[in-house]
């Protein structure tokens, strides 16, 4: 069959880890290096309000897969020991068993981060899995046939992976962003002449940061980098409060923010390899190409680390989308993870009976402009405190935290992940607080997100405004 003769298109999907929207070159944000997804953006279409729909590994990558909220799939928190029922149900219908069941050629590479730890299984000994990790077996892996995959490893430099129905690791001795692009690159090769959707997950710039090739690092010795507005650099915590604080200096922070920039530049490269072969093999035009991530990172932002709140430098994610000619721009439709699925689903005119709970923005890729709004959420996710809660009848989805986003504002309910205190709501101005530093109480401007998010909750039966 020759590649310009293909009915339906291809679709790459690549998503890398804790990548917040404005840690790239073009949004003219953060002085980061990326000359490739620079040029691959003027091709493109960008969303410039692109969330997670929970900051977190697990209950974002389930959302952008089945194009549910997590408290529909189930996939509250991270997947990790200790919690009942936590990952993804073979039940579950992913974007991958609708597309194999239309004769795709599927295929998931890297991170997957959706399964029961095998810690608590010992179902495979062979893997050698620990912690949160856990081998895959083909019936739990929802339509991708080409597997090379793990859960949960932060060994960036010497990654492990499990391919086909072996549960022996293979370990390699390379940046996984680099192996596992060698890996797309085969993938592709061998199914160039068939309609193929592949999704790529590279787990830079995650955590921790120093695990990466030297060279990116190097690359940032003379590029000045700011210290943002809202940055702390004393008594550093996560938003649950789960790490012991910590301090840094300028010098080290500067630091810590040239390696993450540097992961970056490094996909930044690992990608022009993949489009490259694209258009070389003529199969850019007919290949709809996605670029995000699952979330952001806060890097010291308001004294926090990591992600799990409802800032956005962890909420917000890049997004991308090229198919061939066809669509170009920037756009300001809000989009959230789950509308992924039902967007790309429309993108590539495939139908399916399967319901979503996000919306279709594909018209928005051609230039309509979309009333849309963004619910992010996290829940509790410590496995102590889960235990305590249940013997004390406390609901989990009572506490944590709900936002709504739209273009002007976000307006954010929370309850302490303990159950102690009562609800606390904040509203941010999008268009004149930039670093979220003037939170105020809602009023009679802001109340129809409140209300929105009130008839989310009664909808899907979230207790956040349960008194």
């Amino acid at each position: 069959m020759e590649n310009n003769l293909k009915r339906k298109p291809n679709l790459l999907f690549i998503f890398a880890d804790q990548w917040r929207r404005n840690s790239v070159g073009f949004m003219g944000k953060e002085n980061v290096i990326t000359p490739n997804l620079d040029s691959f953006s003027k091709d493109s279409v960008v969303f410039e309000n692109a969330f997670s729909t929970c900051p977190l590994c697990s209950p974002s990558r389930a959302t952008m897969l089945t194009g549910k909220y997590p408290i529909s799939h189930g996939v509250l928190t991270n997947c990790k020991p200790g919690l009942e029922g936590n990952f993804l149900k073979e039940e579950e219908v992913t974007i991958g068993d609708i597309l194999k069941k239309e004769k795709y050629a599927t295929g998931y590479i890297g991170k997957w981060h959706l399964d029961r730890p095998e810690s608590e299984t010992g179902l495979y000994p062979e893997s050698e899995a620990k912690a949160w990790d856990a081998y895959t077996p083909p019936k739990k892996r929802h339509g991708f046939d080409f597997w090379y995959s793990y859960g949960a490893d932060d060994n960036h430099l010497t990654p492990h992976y499990w391919s086909g129905d072996n549960s022996k690791q293979i370990k390699i001795n390379k940046w996984s962003v680099e192996h596992e692009t060698d890996i797309a690159l085969q993938f592709l090769e061998k199914n160039k002449n068939e309609n193929f959707a592949l999704f790529v997950s590279w787990n830079p710039p995650h955590t921790p940061l120093d695990q990466l090739p030297q060279k990116y690092i190097d690359m940032y010795k003379d590029t000045p980098i700011d210290i943002r507005k809202n940055v702390k650099l004393k008594g550093i915590v996560d938003h649950p409060k789960t790490i012991e604080p910590f301090d840094v200096d300028e010098e080290k922070y500067i630091d810590m923010v040239r390696k993450y920039y540097g992961a970056i530049t490094g996909v930044d490269e690992n990608f022009r390899r993949i489009i490259e072969y694209l258009k070389e093999n003529n199969l850019y035009e007919d290949t709809i190409i996605v670029v995000t991530a699952d979330h952001g990172e806060m890097l010291c932002s308001h004294g926090l680390w990591s992600k799990h709140v409802w800032y956005e430098e962890s909420t917000s994610v890049p997004f991308i989308v090229s198919y061939g000619d066809k669509i170009k721009g920037r756009t300001s439709t809000v989009l959230s993870g789950v509308d992924i699925v039902p967007t790309l689903l429309s993108l590539m005119k495939v139908e399916t009976d399967v319901e979503f709970e996000g919306k279709d923005l594909k018209e928005a890729l051609y230039g309509e402009k979309i009333k849309n709004t963004a619910i992010t959420m996290c829940y509790p996710g410590n496995a102590k405190l889960l235990r305590e809660l249940k013997e004390k009848n406390i609901p989990y989805d009572r506490l944590g935290w709900r936002s709504i986003s739209d273009e002007k504002y976000t307006y954010v309910a929370y309850r302490n992940y303990n159950g102690k205190g009562g609800l606390e709501e904040y509203v941010y101005s999008r268009e004149n607080d930039e670093f979220q530093l003037k939170p105020f109480a809602p009023n009679e401007e802001t109340k129809y997100l409140k209300e929105e998010l009130e008839k989310w909750a009664e909808k899907f039966d979230d207790k956040i405004f349960i008194k």
